[in-house]
């Protein structure tokens, strides 16, 4: 399948790296293609570099790998019509920043990240997922308890089962939480994580929901 990654920082590559691997053909979108750190980085993982627009066009499936504050823009700049029908994989988290305060979100309670792509982009199928890990964990997440558990939502069923098929593939079990306006309940989860971390030093850490 052909999987176009809007976002070339850690998180993309390490999903375009994970992508790659599992036989996907890649492309990730940049502001610079012509970046020789980025080009460094493709040519070792066999993955294509186009900007925004090319790689929007490119993508049977469409990550949104991007921080938040620049996310609206990225969109704009490869053209909504390029998402339209298409699946749209939402790793954002919309986060505040603030000197000398833990991380917030800037969106929450009546709304979230997710529910913002999907209006911009009404035309597509928006997944919220891959948002509550840190992208060391993303691929084959190796923990002594056992797999941890992806937390997904969208309003298309099958655009899910394909994010769960990927999820899986990735090591991931999948729990199915409704529709996109779960995303108010998800993207606090990556607050709760980078917390957790704050205070302990440590970022090797998941959730995973026990039920019997």
């Amino acid at each position: 399948m052909k999987i176009g990654i809007i976002g070339s920082g850690t998180f993309g590559q390490v999903l375009g790296a994970g992508f790659s691997s599992r036989n996907h053909e890649v492309q990730i979108g940049t502001r610079d293609p012509k970046n020789e750190r980025v080009q460094s980085w493709a040519s070792m993982v066999r993955t294509a570099l186009g900007d925004f627009a090319e790689t929007a066009a490119f993508g049977e499936v469409l990550v949104l790998a991007t921080l938040w504050s620049g996310t609206e823009n990225a969109i704009r700049l490869a053209g909504p019509q390029n998402f339209s029908g298409k699946i749209i994989l939402d790793v954002t988290n919309p986060l505040s920043f603030t000197p000398n305060e833990p991380p917030s979100l800037s969106i929450g309670h009546t709304d979230s990240a997710g529910e913002q792509v999907q209006r911009w982009l009404p035309g597509a199928k928006v997944v919220k997922v891959f948002n509550m890990v840190g992208s060391s964990h993303v691929i084959q997440p190796d923990f002594p308890g056992g797999p941890p558990d992806m937390f997904i939502c969208g309003n298309d069923e099958e655009a899910k089962k394909t994010a769960a098929r990927f999820c899986q593939d990735f090591g991931w079990p999948v729990i199915d939480m409704g529709d996109i306006k779960s995303s108010r309940l998800l993207e606090p989860l990556a607050i709760l994580w980078m917390l957790y971390g704050i205070r302990t030093g440590s970022w090797n850490h998941a959730f995973k929901l026990l039920r019997k």
